[in-house]
This record gives C-alpha cells, sequence and structure tokens, in this order.
C-alpha cells in the first residue's frame, strides 16, 4: 500500500520483534551487553525487565540470532496459568523433549538427564522465560529449584527471565530471598526520550529502505508526547501516519498529519493513553521509592 509511495523495501513499523529493526540506544546496549555477559560469565540466572513494548522481546531474538553452537535454547513464552507440573511440561517442550504420558517425577530424571547428556557432550543449555511476571512466587520457585541442578563446579542451566515491571516487584517478596541472592544480571528497560524517539524512527525508515528524513523532527516529537517513548506504541502510530500520509499522497510526514491521526483515532488512542500515564505513574512511584531506600 505505502510502501511503494514511499520506497519502502518492506514494512518499517511491524509489531513483530525483528533483530535487523533493532534500534540500540545506550540502554538496550546496556542490556544486550548484559545479557551477552550472563552468557559468557555463565551466571546461574539473568533478569530482563522493562515497561510493555520495551523492546526486550526483540533483544531476546537479537541475542538468539548471534548465539554461539555449543549452546541448547529453550525458549519458555507460554506459561499462564500454569501448576508445578505443568511449568516442567512446558519446559520439556521448551528443550524439545517428550513428556506426553510421564507423571511429575519421571519427567523431571528425563530433564536432569538430558542436561546432564547435553554437558557431556560440550554444550550449554539455556532456558528463557518470557512474561515471568506471570510465574507468581510458587512457580519462581520451582524455577530456582531447577537451578540446583547444577553443582559447584559444573554449571548445566542458566536461566534468563524476562517480564514486565511487576516481575522486580515479585523478587523482591522476601519468601523469594534464597532467589533474589543468585541473580548475577539484573537490567531494567526505560521508556526512550524525546531525541531517542527521533532516532528510533529514523532507524527504521533507513532499515526499511526509505527516507530517514521521511518524518520532520516537530512530528517525531509529537509521536513520542502520544506514545510516551514507548517502542511498541511508537510503531502502532507511525503505521497509522504512514497510512494517511499514503492517502493524502504526501512526499513527507509532517506535525500537522500525525496531529491529523491523533485527533481521527481520539477514541481508540485513549485507552492506550490511560495505559501509558498508569505506566508512567507507576513507575515514578517506584522510582520515588527506590530513592528513599
Amino acid at each position: 500500500m505505502y510502501q511503494q509511495h514511499y520506497g519502502f523495501r518492506e514494512k518499517p513499523f511491524s509489531l513483530l520483534p525483528d533483530p535487523d529493526f533493532l534500534f540500540l540506544t545506550k540502554q538496550h546496549r546496556m542490556a544486550l551487553t548484559m545479557l551477552e555477559y550472563s552468557l559468557a560469565s555463565q551466571s546461574g540466572f539473568t533478569v530482563i525487565s522493562g515497561e510493555i513494548g520495551a523492546g526486550k522481546t526483540t533483544l531476546i531474538r537479537k541475542l538468539l540470532r548471534d548465539i554461539e553452537p555449543d549452546i541448547t535454547v529453550g525458549l519458555l513464552n507460554n506459561n499462564q496459568g500454569a501448576d508445578v507440573e505443568q511449568l516442567l511440561r512446558w519446559i520439556m517442550f521448551a528443550f524439545d523433549l517428550d513428556f506426553n504420558g510421564k507423571g511429575h517425577v519421571e519427567l523431571y530424571d528425563i530433564f536432569v538427564h538430558f542436561l546432564i547428556n547435553e554437558y557431556g557432550e560440550g554444550r550449554r543449555c539455556i532456558l528463557i522465560v518470557d512474561e515471568a511476571q506471570q510465574l507468581g512466587l510458587e512457580l519462581l520457585e520451582q524455577i530456582r529449584l531447577l537451578s540446583n541442578i547444577n553443582s559447584d563446579t559444573h554449571l548445566l542451566l542458566q536461566i534468563i527471565l524476562v517480564g514486565q515491571p511487576e516481575l522486580r516487584d515479585i523478587l523482591r517478596d522476601p519468601k523469594l530471598e534464597q532467589f533474589a541472592q543468585r541473580i548475577a544480571v539484573d537490567f531494567h528497560l526505560k521508556s526512550l526520550s524525546c531525541s531517542e524517539v527521533i532516532q528510533y524512527i529514523q532507524h527504521r525508515l533507513f532499515i526499511a529502505g526509505g527516507d530517514p528524513g521521511l518524518f520532520s523532527n516537530a512530528a517525531s516529537s509529537l509521536i513520542w508526547k502520544h506514545s510516551r517513548g514507548i517502542p511498541r506504541l511508537v510503531n502502532v502510530l507511525c503505521e497509522k501516519v504512514l497510512v494517511y500520509g499514503f492517502s493524502e499522497q504526501t512526499q513527507s510526514i509532517s506535525e500537522v498529519l500525525v496531529q491529523e491521526v491523533i485527533d481521527d483515532h481520539a477514541m481508540s488512542l485513549a485507552p492506550v493513553q490511560e495505559t501509558i500515564q498508569e505506566t508512567m505513574g507507576e513507575l515514578n512511584i517506584r522510582m520515588a521509592s527506590e530513592n528513599i531506600r
């Protein structure tokens, strides 16, 4: 539709977590470095958190694409509503292990032997749990118990938890003190600044084969204001703006056009804005609380 009009090879603001489009702000670069460090140092537990749509999954996709061939990865991204036994089945599924018709003890035994065999063949195993805030106290404790498979000298399983800010709150619970003590790497992604959003938009336009200057700085600044710097919401708004630009056959994206989109979609954007304001409010409260402590 608008791709040919603006000379794109592909859609610049797709919501899919494509590592090719990853824009490494200072904090995203640091988060990626911390992830790479956790692999290199064989850290037992790593925690990456961030607001909804902050780019956590894209970072993980980037990590997976560049990961060494001697690492076996299990990616768990569907854990909502799981109990203890279901969690182990999901983990078995993540590592492509047979779990059908087996009880919890047998499942655990199979998993332990799998880790030992992988280690014996010179491969490390990494379990990545996305949306880890959904696990809650009980299942996070079960995840910790899995780390007991490791001996003092041999690391058989590394665990990376990725989740929304609630994950950090859960891990602060006194009941998970032993868990928290084992976290070697912890990084929290915040929303983007106005200048970062301007660069983010330019970056994605360039990667898609278009003109990085298609959006004026004023237009990008207005997008930052209404998205509060959350990359996923920037993508949603930019996509609508490009459709409008194509419809009106504009050669550039102005602040006026962005405002037109915002005005026309006030009803659909209002709930998004309320969610963003709540998120930012909660973030400010947490930051203030941390400063007091």
